[in-house]
């Protein structure tokens, strides 16, 4: 059995109320879900919670979401991911807000502050500040949108490029992972910003 074929088989299980399938699920994305968390945090004290905090947050929403049926799209270990990464995203967000990160001008306050609306070489990200608690249904709202942008780039290498900045990873990190030059990087990052502000209009 591949491990598509187990995380869609857990998806299942989880969704009928099994709790050995989130624990499976818990143990193959932890590591992945810690260090995304991480790189949202940066360099934030860890007064409250940490990453790992952070990530347990995030997949205790997602587990009780999914049992609860409040997905509309949950099939398959790409909906799977795109629902943690923003829901991890948003618990991290609002964990710097709690923090009173913006006090000190925290651009992570925003998600990934190199993918804000109004950069000049960056995609704008589908996550967006939050005022309150996060909550699945906003994860499931944002993942959709991150969806219809993805679906919109013409390519699975701009889509690769497109999620590593999601997840917090750096020009020169993406370049290296892809083994291409930094200077390809930027260019793609910024047609993908380009495509994305297309798709944000047209719709």
């Amino acid at each position: 059995m591949s491990s598509s074929e187990s995380v869609t088989q857990w998806l299942s299980s989880l969704k009928r109320g099994n709790p050995d399938a989130a624990q499976r699920l818990w143990q193959r994305y932890l590591e992945q879900l810690v260090r995304l968390a991480r790189k949202k945090l940066g360099a934030a004290p860890r007064r409250v919670a940490d990453e790992e905090d952070v990530a347990a947050e995030a997949f205790a929403s997602f587990c009780r979401a999914a049992e609860d049926q409040r997905f509309s799209r949950l099939e398959d270990r790409d909906d799977l991911w795109q629902v943690l990464l923003m829901l991890t995203e948003r618990e991290a967000i609002d964990q710097l807000r709690r923090q009173g990160a913006e006090k000190r001008g925290a651009g992570a306050v925003r998600g990934e502050s190199a993918l804000v609306p109004g950069s000049s070489d960056e995609p704008a990200s589908p996550v967006q500040p939050v005022d309150r608690e996060p909550t699945p249904e906003d994860a499931a709202e944002a993942a959709e949108q991150l969806r219809l942008l993805l679906d919109s780039l013409e390519d699975d290498s701009l889509r690769r490029i497109a999620l590593a900045k999601l997840e917090g990873y750096s020009n020169e990190e993406i370049a290296g992972v892809l083994g291409v030059g930094l200077r390809t990087i930027e260019r793609r990052l910024n047609l993908i910003r380009k495509t994305w502000e297309e798709t944000v209009r047209e719709e």
